[in-house]
């Protein structure tokens, strides 16, 4: 079970089994630089989908808030457009008396010239 290697030294494993073995390791240093590599790869991955994952909320967010001014806004409208039916409401009842307070003084106006002139033609 005793062998030498190419420069005459002494081994207890086969040469075809030492240079396997040789070859093996190599292999395996190799896979592990690529998922050392893969690893970091797949981390910046994951720190950029985070970053997007947070500026997607954020503009989720900044969307919500501009929906709810967008409606509170609209309520006030609302609300503004009521408060404005009313005092057209309102004027509109002035107007209505205005105008019956007219045509009442109209009339007393008619009715006290027609009383002026009676009295004048009877004198």
């Amino acid at each position: 079970g005793l062998h030498f290697d190419e420069l005459n030294k002494l081994r207890v494993l086969e040469p075809e089994a030492a240079q396997q073995t040789a070859q093996l390791r190599e292999e395996c240093r190799a896979f592990l630089d690529k998922i050392v590599e893969f690893q970091k790869i797949v981390g910046s991955l994951i720190e950029l989908v985070d970053q997007l994952a947070k500026a997607a909320e954020s503009e989720k967010m900044k969307a919500i808030g501009a929906r709810n001014l967008l409606k509170s806004i609209a309520k006030q409208r609302e609300a503004q457009e009521q408060q404005l039916q009313a005092l057209i409401a309102e004027k509109k009842m002035q107007l209505e008396r205005y105008r019956i307070e007219y045509e009442t003084l109209c009339k007393i106006e008619a009715d006290q010239n027609e009383f002026i002139d009676q009295f004048i033609f009877q004198k």
